[in-house]
Parts: structure tokens; sequence; C-alpha cells
């Protein structure tokens, strides 16, 4: 996890400054489970989707999204 160790000081700055933050590219649950210990906002990365083709995402997101109406 020697890695997210510079992401601690990124994160108390990020909402020192009233900002969201979002971790890309987490793709363990080891890192996951530590992003949120540290009060990580979002996350995102191959733990949570492979990428998909844009296509098959604008399908998968309109099926998911409340109709108008």
């Amino acid at each position: 996890m020697q890695d997210l160790i510079p992401s601690v000081p990124i994160i108390n700055l990020a909402h020192t400054l009233k900002l969201k933050v979002v971790a890309e590219g987490v793709e363990t649950e080891e890192q996951s489970k530590l992003l949120k210990l540290l009060n990580c906002d979002e996350m995102q990365g191959c733990l949570f989707s492979k990428p998909i083709p844009a296509e098959q995402f604008e399908a998968l997101l309109a099926r998911n999204l409340p109709s108008a109406g």
C-alpha cells in the first residue's frame, strides 16, 4: 500500500478546500478499503468495471436512468 501514502495529504487538502476526491485506477479490495478509511469520496477502476465501449456504456446508462415523465 506504499503507493497510496501520497494520497493522504492530497485527500486532506481537497476536503479542507471543500472538494470531493475521486480515486482512479482502483484495482483491489485492499485499495478500496484503504481509500474508504481515508474518506475518499468516490472511486473508479477495474475493481468496479472493466473498460467497455462507449456504445455499451450508453446503453447501460439508458437502461438504468429513470424515465422522465
